[in-house]
């Protein structure tokens, strides 16, 4: 009898058995299927080709792969992951599964795993428009409206994505309001950046002619919901392509530090800048990971007295921000040797311990 297991997948939890199957692989092991769906193709991409999902283990390592299956049943096998990390093949599993469902696959028994969980609400019908505008928009009028925010983020050295975000201007270059009403119809846009950009923006939509009309809710019905589907997936695979990264990332980083490894090794080891890494140390400290090796053989040489002000500095202004307790222990211009930028790495590696030592201190008073 099969052995009974936990699969997490897409945020739901089956409780599956090893199947009385197996697959012969090109060397000719048997793997033992823990998990398979079938999948589709019919939304007009292709010929109706189908194509099947699954997850195995043999001796020990977890095994996932895809196998597309033809019209004249010719099958072609596409191993994803091969490893003994179950939580590495759960990233690699989202990241791939997504990819194919945004170019159209569909579960033939659906309801099992990796629909999107989306209410018909409000978030639903933003997803659409965006959707949309991305779809369907001017391509020559959101070129404009990106020049425009680079002129505008130069002038008052801001980055750009503080004037407007991408998804704005893909919905203002999409929809192309005429007036204020209409402009204060779009999601991202309030009061404030209406009355701070608005009369630019109609000024660049009013050139443009228009062929749809507000409000809005059209979009609903002239938007097809495969279409929609396609692309709301092609969002979740860049979301579990980051996920992929940062686990890799991360099991990197704390081999490395197991390894007694310091920054610049590791730096050389991942390709991460300096600053990069120490971003993903703050990440694995919240996450409940110990660091405190690396912290200390980066701070070995650090005087007594630095680490002292510094610390203190910390208890009197707070951890949220570092350019006020840098000023404090360094003065308002500092010059030291390595620059601003390795005093602000100086400054996170402490607040990482400050941080760690705050929270047991909280617990042991609660």
């Amino acid at each position: 009898m099969g052995s009974t297991f936990l699969v997490a997948a897409a945020g739901k939890v089956l409780f599956l058995r090893y199947a009385d199957i197996s697959v012969n692989d090109k060397g000719g092991y048997g793997v033992q299927i823990v998990f398979m769906n079938q999948m589709s193709r019919n939304n007009g991409v292709s010929d109706g080709s189908t194509a099947q999902v699954w997850i195995g283990e043999e001796e020990g390592m977890w095994r996932l792969g895809w196998r597309d299956i033809e019209p004249d049943g010719h099958a072609l096998d596409v191993d994803w992951y091969e490893g003994g990390s179950w939580q590495e093949l759960l990233c690699v599993y989202r990241h791939q599964l997504a990819m194919k469902l945004s170019e159209g696959y569909r579960p033939v028994i659906e309801g099992i795993f990796h629909e999107p969980e989306i209410s018909k609400g409000k978030n639903y019908s933003v997803l659409k428009l965006q959707c949309y505008s991305e779809l369907y928009g001017s391509e020559e009028l959101y070129t404009e409206l990106c020049a425009w925010r680079r002129r505008k983020a130069a002038a008052g050295r801001k980055a750009p994505y503080f004037i407007a975000s991408n998804r704005v201007l893909r919905l203002i270059s999409a929809f192309m309001p005429q007036t204020e009403e209409e402009l204060l119809q779009l999601p991202g846009i309030g009061a404030n950046k209406a009355a701070e950009h608005g009369a630019e923006w109609l000024e660049m939509t009013s050139q443009v002619e228009r062929t749809t009309t507000f409000p809005l809710d059209w979009v609903n019905d002239e938007l097809k919901e495969d279409e929609f589907l396609s692309w709301l997936y092609k969002q979740k695979e860049h979301k579990y392509k980051q996920e992929l990264d940062n686990y890799r990332r991360n099991r990197t980083m704390l081999r490395g530090i197991a390894e007694g490894l310091n920054l610049e090794q590791l730096s050389k080891n991942t390709g991460m800048t300096r600053r990069e890494l120490v971003e993903q140390l703050e990440g694995l400290e919240k996450d409940g990971y110990d660091t405190e090796a690396l912290i200390r053989l980066e701070l070995g040489n650090l005087p007594d007295k630095e680490l002292s002000d510094i610390w203190k500095a910390f208890e009197e202004l707070g951890d949220t921000f570092l350019k006020p307790v840098m000023q404090r222990v360094y003065g308002e211009e500092p010059a030291v040797e390595g620059g601003l930028e390795q005093l602000y790495e100086r400054l996170r590696l402490i607040r990482i311990r400050f941080r760690r030592q705050q929270q047991v201190q909280e617990r042991n008073a609660g």
